[in-house]
């Protein structure tokens, strides 16, 4: 027989001496109507018109700059930045081709020097980038494996093809234009630099996404407001009509419609390379800054 007492359902067992009773869970008190609440995260600081030059010059040249900051605000900035990148590189092509034509130099051999020295002065990286966009585009394929044979390290025949007859381009009108006064010719190099940095600006414009999520592409895609965008536009393309004034009064019209040209033509092949890659990259940029200056530079043969 059970002798065990029978217990109560409302009963609870005694307690085991050895067992520590948990702890109850810590109520964190809510602060009072006076108390300080601590201040969200802040955005990054607003980059300086300093690390925008930095950034500007450091990434688009091969100059000795050193970067200050790497990051969207700074891109920002210095995206808007890369119009002075593209003065300074212009006038120093034309600089150089002046330089020649003093020393007796013929058209041609000046021609020639003002398209190598913005070639030197990137260390060829857009040259490279117009070439591996072509061999991107030119293949045919699907975005990923575009993408992945425009990251190879050799170049295809589009791209061998395409860089032969752009350099070609720019050296015949080059020549062209400095047979037929220095001024015309140092005017058209200036422009021809001005223009190609800043189809780079408008292709940071909001809106334009990268196709890869890391490089040159994916730091500085969409990090241009639009209002920005078409103001360096507008900046760049009174700037290229004016200096058509040191050519002549009525040469200021055809510098101004070159720049429209340059930049027309770059934003046209941007938008070709977002539908076949789904973004941009760095190597896209190179290609559209060789766009812009190509297609300035012919259009000023026409005048």
């Amino acid at each position: 027989m059970d002798t065990t007492p029978e217990q109560s359902p409302d009963r609870q067992p005694d307690p085991d001496p050895e067992q520590q009773p948990e702890p109850e869970p810590e109520i964190s008190p809510s602060p009072s109507p006076g108390a300080e609440i601590p201040p969200r995260p802040a955005h990054p600081p607003r980059a300086s018109l300093d690390d925008g030059l930095r950034f500007a010059f450091g990434t688009l040249t091969a100059l000795p700059v050193q970067v200050a900051r790497w990051d969207r605000e700074a891109a920002r900035v210095g995206m808007l930045c890369a119009l002075p990148v593209g003065l300074t590189v212009g006038l120093c092509a034309a600089a150089m081709g002046g330089v020649l034509l003093f020393l007796g130099a013929g058209p041609l051999l000046a021609a020639v020097a003002s398209v190598a020295v913005p070639a030197v002065l990137t260390r060829g990286l857009h040259l490279d980038g117009l070439a591996d966009t072509a061999d991107g585009l030119g293949s045919g394929k699907p975005a990923d494996e575009a993408l992945r044979i425009m990251k190879r390290s050799d170049i295809g025949p589009f791209g061998v093809i395409t860089l032969l007859f752009v350099l070609l381009a720019q050296v015949a009108a080059l020549a062209e234009l400095y047979g037929e006064s220095w001024t015309r010719g140092a005017v058209a190099a200036a422009a021809a630099g001005l223009v190609a940095r800043c189809a780079l600006t408008l292709a940071a414009r909001q809106g334009m996404p990268a196709a890869r999520p890391e490089g040159l592409g994916a730091a500085v895609a969409g990090v241009v407001p639009p209002r920005a965008a078409v103001g360096a536009a507008a900046l760049a393309v009174v700037a290229c009509a004016g200096a058509g004034a040191l050519v002549d009064v009525y040469a200021m019209p055809m510098h101004g419609l070159a720049a429209l040209a340059g930049l027309a033509a770059a934003d046209l092949l941007s938008r070709h390379c977002v539908r076949r890659f789904d973004g941009v990259t760095g190597d896209v940029f190179g290609a559209l800054a060789e766009t812009a200056a190509t297609a300035a530079l012919l259009v000023l043969t026409f005048g």
